[in-house]
């Protein structure tokens, strides 16, 4: 087990994030940000079952232009559940910078879509609307890899393993990510 005197910080995160990922876990994670200390360490804190992988993106950016233009230290802190679009924000922390609470899990999955495709019109607008579609699902699943990337660099994992094992909803608990790298440590 973990000393918990070895990092204090986790402790009390600045930001605690739970609940879908959402435009309303934005909203609260810019004001939290707004009212965090200003300088110093910063922790950040999800428990989440998922939700919509761009705001996860956009969290995730924010992280990134503050830890690189301030050079301030963030750290993540991933507690009971960090599903889906929770793992798509945690892979904007570098993994020496990841922490989960013991009994949290991880889940990685495809990104999903549903959609109806509705035929009708001149029969040449109709292979532009396929082809369109064919596009989104294309440079979504671009998308998908560049943060399968983002999630397993400097981690034992390898880029085929998580292909091959997202499309099953892979669930890692917090001994095995910190087993296999994808965080520093288990408090």
């Amino acid at each position: 087990m973990t000393d918990p005197n070895r990092y204090p910080l986790l402790a009390r995160p600045h930001v605690h994030l739970s609940g879908p990922v959402d435009q309303a876990m934005y909203q609260s994670f810019r004001e939290q940000l707004a009212a965090a200390p200003g300088d110093g360490t910063l922790v950040i804190a999800i428990s989440t079952l998922g939700g919509d992988p761009e705001t996860a993106r956009l969290m995730g950016d924010e992280v990134r232009l503050m830890r690189d233009y301030s050079g301030r230290e963030l750290l993540f802190l991933g507690q009971v559940a960090v599903y889906s679009a929770g793992a798509t924000f945690m892979a904007a922390f570098p993994v020496d910078k990841r922490f989960l609470t013991r009994g949290t899990r991880i889940m990685i999955h495809e990104r999903l879509l549903t959609s109806d495709i509705h035929l009708s019109g001149p029969l040449k607008t109709l292979t532009a609307t396929l082809k369109a579609k064919l596009h989104e699902i294309e440079h979504s699943i671009r998308i998908e890899e560049e943060g399968f990337r983002d999630l397993i660099a400097g981690s034992k994992i390898t880029f085929e393993e998580v292909r091959r094992r997202a499309p099953e909803n892979w669930y890692i608990d917090a001994q095995e990510a910190r087993d296999l790298g994808l965080v520093l440590d288990v408090i």
